[in-house]
């Protein structure tokens, strides 16, 4: 549900080329809000490994290049923390994997 709204999967502008990823069953990833690290992981930590879920998924959908799978996320949602931590308008989250890069954006109140 986290990942389902129109404006809740930030990404691009570009996508990454297979050749470009490198080892898709371990690659690192963070999360930094207003620079303070929340999160860090790996996708060799994910329950089931990218090469399983395209698979499965493909059992029940076509998959079109350029297609999105969300997944889970490392430890550090601020959900689970005590007390929850939610984004707030003017927060900037900054947001790494290995191989592909970074991106960046701000949070704003919606209208």
């Amino acid at each position: 549900m986290g990942r389902s709204a129109g404006t809740f999967n930030p990404c691009g502008p570009w996508l990454v080329t297979p050749d470009e990823a490198g080892d898709v069953g371990d690659l690192g990833m963070w999360l930094d809000v207003n620079g303070v690290r929340r999160q860090t992981g790996s996708t060799a930590n994910m329950l089931f490994d990218p090469v399983f879920i395209v698979r499965y998924l493909s059992r029940f959908m076509v998959l079109e290049p350029g297609d999105l799978i969300n997944t889970g996320t490392p430890a550090g949602v601020g959900m689970g923390l005590t007390p929850p931590v939610y984004l707030r308008a003017g927060d900037r989250m900054e947001l790494g994997i290995d191989g592909p890069g970074r991106q960046s954006q701000s949070v704003v109140a919606a209208p």
